[in-house]
């Protein structure tokens, strides 16, 4: 991973972040399946992980400045909900939930490591 720099930690809390915006999204699709009217809203997951992962400026203030303070930064798809695809997103969402704990852990591990070797 080379040098722990605080970058790392911002955009892996930011990757985090983004992770817990989408699983509620599609918890709102689940909720709504049976709406009338209602469709699809997903977050799009790769135009907001490249702002995650760099360091150019901080996720939120992004996503607030393109969607406002309260507003959930989701897009209506116009697709129905489809109940099997919902839960296969919200499966494939856990699983980079992991990766980026595991990154997390990593980052605190190295931190703890330079700070014991330092004593």
């Amino acid at each position: 991973m080379g040098f722990l720099t605080f970058n790392n930690i911002t955009s892996t809390g930011n990757l985090l972040d983004l992770i817990g915006n989408r699983q509620k999204v599609l918890g709102k699709n689940l909720a709504n399946a049976d709406t009338p009217g209602y469709t699809r809203h997903d977050i799009n997951f790769a135009d907001n992980l490249s702002m995650a992962t760099t360091g150019e400026s901080s996720l939120q203030q992004k996503m607030s400045q393109k969607f406002g303070m309260s507003s959930s930064p989701s897009e209506d798809t116009g697709e129905q909900v489809n109940m099997a695809n919902e839960l296969m997103e919200i499966q494939k969402n856990s699983l980079v939930y992991t990766m980026a704990t595991r990154q997390m852990s990593s980052i605190i591990t190295q931190m703890k490591t330079v700070v014991n070797v330092g004593k």
